[in-house]
């Protein structure tokens, strides 16, 4: 449904995103904090959420986006897949994420847009 294109251009359309290697990945930054990061075959991408963010993220469908399968998961990290999310999720879910890193002063932007 979207692809890893969407998902740059909306990740790097946040204020003072950055996109820099990680590792094999892309990670997308926020004052050298990390809020994303997409698979090296671009299969999926991976976000930082609360506990309660990833529970409520998760249960709309467990095959589209789960913990990641490691102690990462246990710690918020989220994995989602491009074929399986819509372009409205994946803004809500890398907003969320943003939200989660970025300086109180950034987020406030996000909420000046609307």
């Amino acid at each position: 449904m979207t692809d890893h294109l969407l998902f740059r251009n909306y990740a790097l359309s946040l204020p003072e995103a950055t996109e820099e290697p990680h590792f094999e990945k892309n990670s997308y930054r926020v004052k050298k904090k990390i809020f994303a990061t997409v698979s090296s075959n671009e299969v999926f991408f991976v976000v930082k959420l609360t506990d309660v963010q990833q529970s409520l993220f998760c249960k709309w469908d467990e095959s589209a986006c789960h913990p990641v399968p490691n102690k990462w998961g246990l710690h918020g990290w989220t994995r989602v897949y491009f074929e399986k999310v819509g372009l409205d999720f994946l803004k809500d879910i890398v907003k969320t994420s943003y939200s989660n890193v970025a300086p109180k002063k950034l987020v406030e932007l996000l909420h000046d847009e609307k």
